[in-house]
């Protein structure tokens, strides 16, 4: 049988970080498309609704956040 390593609660929180860091940048960079298209096009709506599906992405991943850490704790 193969002995599987398992990470500590240390390595697994960093990894959990790296991991969550990206989709974080990814709702910020979907924020700013939205702000973008909103300056720069006469129709602000368009932007405004790519700002608020930045924001949901953004709550999606908090709520995630705190399930793992109360998992964790």
């Amino acid at each position: 049988m193969i002995d599987k390593k398992r990470m500590s609660k240390g390595q697994e929180f960093e990894i959990m970080k790296l991991v969550l860091d990206k989709f974080l940048w990814l709702g910020f960079i979907v924020m700013g498309w939205g702000m973008y298209q909103s300056l720069s096009q006469a129709e602000v709506m368009a932007g405004l609704w790519f700002m608020i599906a930045g924001a949901v992405l953004l709550l999606l991943f908090l709520i995630i956040i705190v399930k793992e850490y109360e998992v964790w704790a």
